[in-house]
């Protein structure tokens, strides 16, 4: 299947795209063959199962920023660029292979003017393996500035714009630039790519809808995703106007990445509210099934490059700088506070707890000293200078207050500080805290961590013995990323001052064998968990998530940011009219088995009678005395007898096929069985029912069942799984068996399964000397899935002389153990129709045939 170009994406937006100019020059595709490039930019035939020919493995790792720095030679006007050593970006490559060759996509920290782009671009492919994406002036302004950090990354951070003090209310404008921002990074992923064989890893929430447009264009890419914010809870990010069409971004993913399983749960739970998605477990991993592709999550924390800071703990610089601080503040113990200068990093609410600490013990005055050091704010808000504001007045009143001669409590390091001087402070605090509010990740305590570890050169510095025991304490909020990871710190509440100002006492009074434990048990963590750790975990999972790419046929449904993919079996295709009604032709002994509801009729219809199509139909099919004809449904006998009464020669199987019916004239068969557990099961039911609002509970002659479809997602499912726990504790020695469905757990004897009906009816038309030359069987759900398989298993048994023509079909694309599916009921409907058509051409039957179609139409 040929996939082409996207075309128009003014529907992506809900609106007009912003205007997007034309980049100067493509960059060279891929290596189509030795020593040639491919430079156009023609159809890409996604379903070709050639490989590459370029042998070597390639990641490309796309994220807001390039891993670069930029500056312009004043002199000579020529721009200047080098790698940021300090970039997650650059330190992941430690995870994957020597051999693999990483390419770089993302945008530039300055503005390039146009003419200098194309040159410039040339020069960071061949030297940096970096593709520039070079955003307009005003796309970049309204898409960081604006929607990025003035709606995203405030309600990723649970900040709602409940009033205009409180941030930016949504603006339609700011998402059309964040799309159109997302759709240039994707025409640059697609100038470099090779579909078949590259991995794709975004990064944050930057480009959340960017999978989107790459799914579009190459339906088997290999995407991941990993979020470094927090993701909210479905309570807040349901506010959010656009929430269907990033989710459904995200999940253009093969594998999507969190910090933290609360991150994950949260979104999974958004999953579940917004869109009806489930969840299950597979051998340790969490997937999504979405519409035929396995959707995995995987949670792991992000690692530090544990080289990388050793190498600055042995600078010389450092070590000079340690002998500064070891004089600076002798006989005094150092609390360390390191965090950007924004309003989630709880910089007040630490500062309020340290002036509480020297309130409540005098002991400490004098001895101790907090030492904060505020990295540059990344935005220059009115949020961002009212806390600015707090801290120094904060500041300067406990200083005021509990100073003495020769002692400030509270040293505020308000200035860009060297990497050298921060790895000091790290190697010589006695307690590190990290009291951010929220917060996705933040390495800080990891670094402090390694910090305390030291080398020999540190050791010397610091007049420390090599092989004497190492110690820290952290002090590290409960709504920070790393700290379910750090088992050994000393969590807090940072809304609650007493109890981070007690934490701050025990974390400086604590003896040092404690401190050691927990020292070690840290290191040991973080050491073994850094980020090569992480980079190799995630491309791992990556790898296995898109193993069976080329085992399933892909074509993309949905318009705009709604398209996805559908990814089922390669003989798994749409039943034809024209196809089925050829063999329905050809044949004389037919046997028809019809689910109900979701087949004839609409699952969601609030009416579940049967409309007078539906009838009329099933009577037309039915009359022909070479149909046999069965309706198999999980409803109650009295409902089916009274809306398909016009139908007499209709077979009828309720309740899963515990009751069946051959036609009007014959009475109703139950199979034998004990149904005395009903009385252990209707209690039980009663009780889950009462306790769960929304839930119901349905009592069918021979079955059971208790639904939650109104009841709230998150809460019912769970009620579902306890019942489901409990019933099957209750039953081990029962004749009766408990499943779980969808929105239901059902009780009904042990044997009762669709499929039994299908075999009953198969094996009787063969004994009684007309085995069918032709089976059809439509369904939708999982209970017909027994059908299909009993169909396959009993006419390949020797109670079918020859083997029937069989139309085994589902209804909606899905997984399934049929061959064949339609769309809706109203496909079904038309199916059926042609059928009818077929049996007994009258002109009221074409005339109905056409209404259906008419109908469906609009």
């Amino acid at each position: 299947m040929t996939v082409k170009s996207s075309g128009s994406f003014s529907e992506l937006a809900s609106g007009e795209l912003l205007e997007i100019p034309q980049t100067p020059r493509g960059l060279p595709r891929v290596m189509t063959l030795p020593g040639i490039i491919s430079d156009t930019n023609t159809t890409i035939d996604v379903d070709s199962d050639t490989t590459s020919s370029s042998c070597r493995e390639r990641k490309i790792i796309v994220a807001n920023m390039l891993p670069l720095h930029s500056q312009k030679d004043c002199e000579t006007g020529k721009w200047r660029f080098s790698l940021d050593e300090d970039s997650l970006l650059l330190h992941l490559k430690d995870g994957f292979r020597p051999d693999t060759e990483v390419l770089y996509v993302g945008s530039l920290k300055v503005e390039i003017e146009a003419f200098e782009q194309e040159e410039v671009a040339q020069r960071l492919l061949e030297e940096f393996k970096c593709v520039p994406t070079f955003l307009p002036h005003d796309i970049q302004k309204k898409f960081y500035y604006g929607f990025c950090k003035q709606q995203l990354w405030p309600l990723f951070h649970y900040m709602l714009p409940v009033c205009p003090d409180h941030g930016d209310r949504f603006d339609r404008q700011l998402w059309q630039a964040y799309v159109s921002a997302n759709k240039i990074f994707a025409d640059k992923i697609m100038e470099v790519v090779n579909p078949e064989d590259d991995f794709v890893w975004i990064h944050d929430y930057h480009l959340m809808v960017l999978p989107t447009f790459l799914r579009k264009r190459y339906n088997r890419v290999k995407l991941g995703f990993f979020l470094h914010s927090p993701f909210p809870s479905s309570e807040i990010y349901r506010t959010l106007p656009v929430r269907d069409e990033i989710l459904k971004g995200l999940l253009n993913c093969d594998l999507i990445g969190f910090h933290t399983f609360d991150y994950a749960r949260h979104f999974l739970s958004c999953c579940s509210r917004m869109l009806g998605l489930d969840y299950e477990s597979k051998r340790g991993h969490i997937g999504l099934d979405y519409f035929g592709r396995t959707v995995y999550i995987k949670i792991l924390p992000v690692g530090i490059h544990m080289g990388r800071l050793e190498s600055v703990l042995n600078m010389p610089s450092t070590c000079k700088k340690v002998k500064e601080i070891s004089i600076k503040f002798k006989g005094k113990k150092l609390i360390l506070g390191v965090d950007d200068m924004d309003i989630f990093k709880g910089i007040s609410l630490k500062l309020l707890a340290f002036e509480q600490l020297l309130q409540q013990h005098n002991e400490l005055r004098g001895k101790v000293v907090l030492v904060q050091i505020i990295n540059p704010a990344r935005s220059s808000g009115k949020d961002v200078q009212e806390a600015k504001k707090e801290t120094y007045t904060t500041v300067k009143r406990i200083n005021e207050m509990y100073g003495l001669p020769n002692y400030e409590p509270v040293i505020l390091i308000d200035r860009h500080a060297p990497r050298y001087e921060k790895t000091a402070y790290y190697a010589l605090a006695e307690c590190c805290i990290v009291n951010a509010v929220r917060d996705g990740m933040n390495l800080v305590p990891y670094k402090y961590i390694v910090c305390r570890q030291g080398s020999s050169t540190m050791d010397e510095a610091m007049g420390v013995k090599v092989n004497s025991a190492r110690t820290s304490t952290l002090v590290v909020s409960e709504f920070i990323g790393c700290s379910p990871s750090l088992s050994g710190a000393i969590r807090v509440n940072p809304w609650d001052i007493d109890s981070v100002a007690e934490a701050m006492n025990m974390a400086v009074t604590m003896p040092d064998a404690e401190k050691q434990l927990r020292h070690e048990k840290h290191y040991g963590y973080v050491s073994s968990h850094d980020v090569a750790y992480w980079a190799r975990s995630f491309m791992q999972d990556l790898e296995r998530a898109c193993k069976d790419h080329y085992d399933k046929r892909c074509w993309g449904i949905g318009l705009g940011l709604g398209f996805r993919v559908i990814s089922l079996s390669p003989s798994f295709r749409k039943l034809s009219v024209d196809h089925i009604v050829s063999a329905y032709k050809r044949t004389s002994r037919r046997a028809i088995f019809l689910d109900y509801d979701g087949t004839v009729v609409p699952q969601s219809s609030i009416v579940s009678s049967p409309s007078g199509d539906v009838v009329s139909v099933l009577s037309s099919l039915c009359n022909d005395p070479n149909n046999t004809v069965f309706i198999v449904s999980g409803r109650g006998r009295a409902s089916l007898t009274d809306w398909l009464a016009p139908c007499e020669k209709l077979g009828l199987a309720a309740e899963h096929g515990y009751f069946i019916r051959w036609n009007k004239e014959c009475d109703w068969e139950a199979l034998v069985s004990d149904l005395d557990w009903k009385e252990i099961v209707e209690p039980i039911m009663k009780q889950y029912t009462e306790a769960t609002d929304g839930s119901s509970m349905e009592i069918k002659d021979s079955a059971l069942v208790w639904h939650h479809h109104d009841a709230d997602p998150d809460f019912g499912s769970c009620q579902a799984k306890e019942l489901l726990n409990h019933l099957e504790k209750v039953l081990s020695n029962e004749p009766a068996v408990v499943r779980r469905g969808q929105h239901i757990v059902e009780v009904k004897p042990q044997g009762v399964t669709k499929g039994l009906v299908a075999e009953k009816v198969l094996s009787m038309m063969a004994n009684n000397g007309k085995a069918p030359d032709f089976v059809m069987c439509i369904g939708d759900d999982r209970s017909d899935e027994d059908m299909f398989e009993s169909i396959l298993s009993t006419v390949s048994s020797s109670s079918v002389p020859s083997l029937p023509e069989i139309f085994a079909c589902t209804v909606g694309q899905k997984p399934s153990k049929a061959k064949y599916y339609l769309d809706d009921t109203a496909d079904v409907i038309r199916l059926l129709q042609g059928l009818a058509t077929a049996s007994n051409p009258k002109p009221h039957q074409t005339t109905a045939h056409f209404k259906v179609a008419f109908d469906n139409v609009f």
